[in-house]
Order: C-alpha cells, then structure tokens, then sequence
C-alpha cells in the first residue's frame, strides 16, 4: 500500500502526473486545472457550497416544491411498498423488475397527464438520456435549448444522429435551424425542452415551439421536471398551461412528486419502441419499491391538494417582492417556484451563499458550467410547506447580510 500523503488534493494529482511516461500525454492530466483549483481555494476558506451536511436552516435550495417529502401519507406508502415488495428488485424492468407498483404507478401517471403509454424509470435523468438517445438515429437531427437540463444535452450527445442548439428560449432561432434542416437530406426531427428551466425558473414559450414544431415536421419533447404538480390544471406541468399536448412528455419523481425516478408518456408505439430498445432502461436496476410506493402516493396527494400549489404561488410572490424591496436583482416573475439572485461574478455569489447560511438560510449556489461564466446567481425556491413567517425570516436574513456587505 503506498504511503498517505499530506499533500493538498491538487498537489496530490500534480506528483501523480511525475509519474507519466516522459513525452505522452498522461490521463490524468486534466485532473489538474485551474477550476479544480479555484474548487480547493474555496474549500479552504470555508466557501465551498456543496456537498454539505445538515444543519438546521430555512431551506430555500429545494425541489421539494409541493413539501410532501416529510407528508406523512407518503411516508407510509413508501413502508408499505417496502413490506409488500422488499428493498429491491435486484434486475431490471426487462428482467425481473417490473413489479405491480409500477404498472400502478405508470396508469395513475397516464390517467392524470394523458397520452397512450407510459414507461417508469429508475431516475429521471435516465429518461431524458435514454429516450433521446435511443430515437435520433444516424440521418435525425435533434435541436435542443441552449439552457437544457445536463440530461438532454448528454442524451442528444449520445444519440448516433446530429445536435444542433438553439438560443434559450429563442422561437426564431428554432425556427431558422428547423427551416435550414427541411432543406437539407435526412429523416427526423426532434425538439428538446425544458418547461421551466431549473436555474432561473423561467419558462419555455411552449405554444409557440409547438406551433414552429408542427409547421416544420419536427417532434416536440418536454421536459416537465421543475413545472409538474407546480404549473397548469391539476398541477399537470407546462404544457398543459400552456394548452398543448407534445409528442413526447417526460417527468421527474425527484421533485414536486417527493421521491427518486422517472417516466415517459407517449404514444404507445414509441413508448413500446423505448421499453425494448433504451439501453439506459433496459440495463438499469428496476427503482426501488419505497421510491415507487412514495411517488404513487405523493402523485395522488398533489392531484388532489390544489393549495400546495396556491401556496407556492403566495411564498414565491412573497419572497420576490422582499428581494426587490431589498434591492437585489431577481429578473422577471415567472409564476414558478424557482427565484433566481443574479450576482454575476463567482467569489461574489460564493460569499453571499456563506453570509446567508450563517444566518440559517439555505440556497443553491449556481456557477458555471450550470450557468453562463459570469452569470454566477443563486438560486432560491419555495415550498407550499413554507409559512409567511419562514420567507420573512429569510429576507430578515437577506437584508442584515446586504447591509453588512454595503
């Protein structure tokens, strides 16, 4: 066994690299950069925001948007599933995965969003992954947002088929890129979108792409991750609000539904299409059944309890206009449950992060690759489950940390 090293993790990597052949570039070269440093310099000063443990706070970093994850009706369908069914599947879905919860939970998500099939993930980012990458063939072309979640983006890389992005939330420059493909020899189309981008909570003109979609020949995926149980009638997401059904709609059970996975609803060709030919779906364990038995409860919850969403509404107005008042820069309203703080500069939201956190509040501190360089911002969001005595003990938070700081 090789001797422990007190060297700083950097330093550890670069003495690492003396030992590559002379004249080659070595793997673990990229091991070492400036950003990692950047990373070690902010650890050591105590200004690293991730990867913390608990601590008692008013949490506005979460997606827990409708506040079911401590409701105690999904607490007790995630024990029962477990009791039912065990810890876990230990195959796949293709295997011996697929288990009654999820046949349950894929009709219950089908009979609330519509459309014909629905398919049941092990997490969300695998359905965006898989089912991009398993339809946008060699002579395709796939068009996503230039803001897109991390899972479109890898999921367009993956596909054999061509990527093309466009400028965020720009309809005439889909429409530009969808006019040049018509002219050009291939098959297929596909647009990938969020509903409501998760660093800004800004949301897609879904109408719009959908009208440039059909005129065009292409089909439309949309992804409802931050909007479901949050946006439209029923809590049914984006494009429901926005009066339209896409060709092909994913979602999330990390979030609004209080749980770990994810689903695609679709025609029922191309969801049957997916179940036997998605890589990502057909050699992923099966999720586990306190996840699913959580998510089938969380999704009843949130389809009957129209206040949550209300309550998301209130908090999130009520926070935004603190901010304002305060005079911090918070962009436009959206409606979401995501409020974005523009900052601009890194140390800068990195030590705005640390002063609030000091003060028991909790926020996400976005930097790039998640945003643009110098768009650092962080990144506040509320739950039905949030009092207006929590938002006003926040923005106390925000105004004492503005004052010390100005």
């Amino acid at each position: 066994m090789p001797e422990p090293t007190s060297l700083s993790p950097t330093a550890a990597v670069r003495a690492e690299l003396d030992r590559a052949p002379v004249g080659r570039a070595d793997l673990f070269s990229k091991c070492s950069s400036p950003r990692l440093d950047e990373f070690h310099a902010a650890e050591a000063v105590g200004l690293l925001p991730y990867l913390h443990e608990g601590q008692p706070v008013i949490m506005l970093g979460s997606n827990n948007y409708l506040g079911l994850t401590s409701d105690e009706r999904v607490k007790r369908a995630a024990v029962d599933a477990v009791e039912r069914f065990g810890t876990g599947c230990t195959g796949s879905r293709l295997m011996n995965g697929t288990l009654p919860i999820h046949l349950e939970l894929e009709n219950e998500l089908r009979d609330w969003l519509g459309g014909e099939a629905c398919l049941v993930f092990t997490t969300g980012y695998s359905v965006n992954l898989g089912t991009i990458s398993t339809l946008v063939g060699s002579r395709d072309t796939v068009f996503v947002d230039a803001a897109s979640h991390a899972s479109i983006i890898d999921g367009a890389r993956l596909a054999s088929g061509s990527l093309r992005s466009f400028r965020h939330n720009s309809v005439s420059g889909l429409r530009r890129k969808l006019a040049a493909w018509r002219e050009q020899e291939g098959d297929g189309a596909l647009v990938a979108v969020d509903g409501v981008y998760s660093m800004e909570g800004d949301i897609a003109p879904l109408a719009e792409i959908d009208h440039v979609c059909s005129s065009l020949g292409a089909r439309l995926l949309v992804d409802e991750a931050h909007a479901l149980g949050v946006l439209g009638p029923e809590g049914r997401g984006s494009a429901a609000a926005a009066g339209i059904w896409p060709d092909l709609l994913m979602g999330t059970f990390s979030k609004s539904l209080a749980s770990c996975g994810g689903f695609l609803v679709g025609p029922q060709a191309v969801v049957d299409f997916v179940r036997t030919a998605c890589r990502p779906f057909l050699f992923t364990a099966s999720g586990v059944p306190a996840a699913l038995g959580a998510a089938l409860a969380a999704l009843r919850v949130a389809r009957e309890e129209e206040w949550r969403r209300e309550a998301v509404r209130e908090r999130g107005t009520q926070l935004r206009r603190g901010l304002f008042e305060l005079g911090y820069d918070v962009g436009g309203d959206h409606g979401t449950a995501i409020l974005a703080v523009h900052v601009g500069d890194d140390w800068e939201a990195a030590r705005l992060w640390r002063a609030l956190l000091d003060h028991g509040v909790y926020t996400n501190c976005a930097v790039a690759p998640a945003v643009l360089p110098g768009r650092a911002l962080l990144r506040t969001s509320v739950m039905a489950t949030h009092t207006e005595a929590h938002i006003d003990q926040a923005l106390r938070a925000f105004e004492d940390v503005r004052s010390k700081s100005g």
